[in-house]
């Protein structure tokens, strides 16, 4: 009798698997992660730079790990805030996986950081189904992306539990429909917090950070409908009008490894032990932005 399997269903069940694990270690040693998910150009690394700022000058110890397909450009700016910065090159994948996540900490990530920042690979897609072990999940989104963008992404905004909206200095230049925004993100995740901020004039600056410090002392985050309606049927097939979640990309790494138990050390000797099998992507190239505070 042949069985049916739904490969990608059992994928998103080996990651969320993987991202529970991450999620206690992290929690048990006093480490928030705030996973940041974004459109390319959101000016979502231009906020972030400015928020560690802040976090250093009011003595939080504080990190940020940043993944891209290609070049360390982000790396390198966030590095200028002085906390400690890695850079993840994904070789083409759209997205990053509790998996993949633990083992960039394992033996970096400070043992005394409150909160990490992970800035998600740039697109609205992929990285909406994968949970990372995250405390926060922010979408943030440009005035210049329109007023519908939660409406094309439901995934995404649905599955958020802060929404920002970045660059308002220019929102009358752009005709920025603040109040159509706010609805359309009401239609799709009920109840979720709407900030406004932009890097360059300085609104909003701090919101992220402290609403980032709350949810690590157990303010208790917002918790989307559609997270319930998930985790009672299961993953849904349709992110985002359809669209493979792989883009076409080899989803045969990672996978293998996604029921990883790393163990996350500060001290440089952390260690994984893998219960999965070997087959294995290369894996992404890694490179220290920064290691001082």
């Amino acid at each position: 009798m042949c069985r049916v399997v739904d490969l990608r269903q059992a994928v998103l069940a080996k990651n969320d698997m993987a991202a529970q694990v991450l999620r206690a270690e992290l929690t048990a040693r006093g480490t928030t992660v705030v996973n940041l998910l974004s459109s390319p150009g959101s000016g979502k690394t231009a906020l972030l730079e400015r928020e560690l700022l802040l976090a250093r000058e009011r003595g939080v110890a504080v990190a940020a790990l940043t993944a891209d397909l290609a070049t360390e450009n982000d790396a390198t700016r966030l590095a200028r805030s002085g906390v400690p910065v890695k850079q993840v090159l994904t070789d083409g994948l759209c997205h990053l996986e509790a998996g993949m996540l633990g083992r960039h900490l394992d033996g970096w990530l400070p043992e005394d950081t409150r909160l990490l920042f992970v800035e998600n690979v740039g697109n609205l897609v992929c990285p909406a189904s994968y949970d990372l072990g995250e405390t926060l999940r922010v979408v943030l989104a440009s005035v210049t992306e329109g007023e519908d963008k939660p409406l094309k992404y439901p995934t995404a905004f649905g599955l958020a539990q802060l929404v920002v909206v970045t660059k308002t200095d220019i929102a009358r230049a752009v005709d920025f429909d603040e109040a159509a925004f706010r609805a359309h993100v009401e239609q799709v995740n009920p109840g979720v917090e709407v900030i406004l901020t932009s890097a360059r004039a300085g609104e909003g600056l701090g919101l992220l950070l402290d609403r980032a410090l709350a949810a690590g002392a157990g303010a208790g985050a917002h918790t989307p409908v559609m997270a319930g309606r998930r985790q009672s049927h299961g993953h849904d097939h349709d992110d985002d009008h359809g669209h493979d979640d792989d883009h076409g990309h080899d989803h045969g790494h990672d996978h293998g490894d996604a029921h990883d138990h790393v163990h996350i050390h500060g001290d440089g000797h952390g260690h994984g032990h893998s219960h999965g099998d070997d087959h294995h992507h290369a894996h992404p190239h890694v490179r220290s932005a920064a290691q001082t505070r």
